[in-house]
């Protein structure tokens, strides 16, 4: 009796999905390496920049300057702090979903990016002043100005959400695929050498 095929890495899923389990863990790794930065920062301005002036750097390039954001960049929806909360958590239920089909290294990179920096300025909303869901943001990097003349003040969370974003439309416009496959740009799947019949039966293979 020969044995059975061994499957593929990966847990198998109703729907012929599988998980990959070092993508996943990826994923929860650059989160946490974000989640713990944008921490440390936040930490670190309170304590160092709080009733200060502006710290200039690089000739005026970059700023550290404490500022408590209540709303988006420019403090935009300021009077509606308690909306920006409810916006994250749908955001992170999203990535949790995204992660169930999840195969691809720079996706969960992407991902990880987004899913810390976004539960970092979560945490702000939640836990600090003035209430709960109604928290203010801790920013501190201003460019080109110290109070944010020219470019909303920032955090490391705000950095890391705007790099797992161009990074998923950089992936996007290159056709990769959450599940580690890639599309051409006739729209058919790929295979790594090029060959779209190839990846098309390797696919239906896999759905």
């Amino acid at each position: 009796m020969t044995a059975a095929p061994s499957a593929e890495p990966g847990r198998a899923e109703p729907g012929g999905r599988r998980l990959r389990p070092r993508a996943v863990a990826l994923l929860g790794a650059v989160a946490l390496v974000a989640l713990v930065a944008d921490v440390v920062t936040k930490h670190w301005a309170l304590a160092a920049l709080t009733d200060r002036e502006p710290v200039r750097l690089l000739g005026g390039a970059v700023y550290l300057s404490l500022v408590r954001n209540s709303g988006a960049a420019w403090s935009i929806g300021s009077d509606h702090t308690w909306v920006f909360p409810l916006i994250t958590i749908g955001v992170v239920g999203w990535i949790i979903w995204m992660a169930l089909r999840l195969r691809s290294t720079p996706w969960a990179v992407s991902l990880g990016l987004v899913l810390g920096g976004a539960l970092g300025n979560l945490m702000d909303r939640i836990f600090r002043a003035p209430a709960p869901f109604h928290g203010h943001v801790v920013d501190m990097v201003s460019v080109f100005g110290p109070y944010g003349e020219y470019f909303p003040v920032f955090n490391v969370a705000d950095s890391s959400l705007v790099c797992g974003v161009v990074l998923a439309v950089l992936l996007e416009l290159t056709g990769r695929q959450r599940d580690g496959g890639r599309v051409g740009r006739d729209g058919r799947p790929v295979d790594p050498a090029g060959d779209p019949a190839t990846a098309g039966a390797e696919q239906r293979e896999r759905a």
